[in-house]
């Protein structure tokens, strides 16, 4: 005889449903912002973030009553990734007095020479904030000039590799614009490098000669002897030495 067994009551699958994450929108860059990018409206946007891990500093909706118009304008004294929360410490004012100080370097001095606003002691113009110059300094040889009878010129590289902050009030490529004129350039310096641009603009014309994006980041001996005993300097095809003025 067949018999069967009833089974008992069927188990029952309990699912608990994950409680809600509690988030809070967040201001990021919307794309990789560089040093010296002044914000417009579309680099910024919101992103939802846990609230339990909102990085420290950063910007919330709530702290903007939800709106990021306040920073339009401001300058990236520190890159951004795509994504990375915005930190106001990292954001200055273009029009706030500390703006250059806040984009220099620790250690680093900012010198501005005089160029010519045609451009023609600054590569035609093309020289861009951030750029990478070698410095010139082009003057009158008194004693060569007295021994020769005639006006005699010499030029000297007195500064490779030197960084460039500003053109004029410029500090950055605006609006797609691929030359940038201005009375003045500012360069990024070392304290022994101020003193040699300062001295040099008293006894010389200064220009500045475009590097390639190539070899910018080369890094080269500088002299920062004043005891230096001169350049070689060709005239004519010859070389011979010439003593810094």
């Amino acid at each position: 005889m067949l018999m069967m067994q009833s089974s008992g009551p069927a188990a029952t699958v309990v699912v608990e449903r994950a409680a809600p994450v509690s988030t809070v929108d967040v201001l990021v860059a919307a794309s990789e912002l560089p040093v010296g990018h002044t914000l417009k409206r579309g680099d910024l946007r919101w992103l939802p973030w846990p609230s339990d891990y909102v990085p420290g500093g950063s910007v919330s909706r709530r702290d903007v009553a939800g709106e990021s118009e306040e920073f339009d304008g401001s300058i990236v004294r520190q890159s951004f990734l795509a994504g990375e929360p915005i930190r106001r410490e990292k954001l200055v004012k273009a029009n706030s007095n500390a703006f250059m100080s806040a984009i220099l370097p620790s250690g680093m001095r900012a010198v501005a020479i005089s160029i010519d606003t045609r451009g023609a002691t600054s590569a035609g113009g093309f020289v861009l904030p951030n750029d990478r110059v070698d410095v010139l300094r082009t003057y009158r040889d008194d004693e060569a000039s007295k021994t020769g009878g005639i006006d005699v010129q010499m030029s000297e590289t007195i500064l490779p590799n030197i960084r460039v902050l500003a053109i004029g009030q410029n500090v950055q490529e605006r609006n797609g614009e691929k030359v940038v004129t201005g009375e003045t350039a500012t360069l990024e310096v070392t304290p022994a490098q101020a003193e040699t641009l300062a001295l040099s603009q008293k006894t010389g014309q200064l220009s500045l000669a475009l590097r390639s994006l190539a070899d910018a980041g080369q890094t080269e001996a500088v002299r920062e002897d004043k005891s230096d005993s001169g350049v070689t300097v060709v005239r004519y095809g010859v070389a011979r030495q010439s003593a810094r003025r």
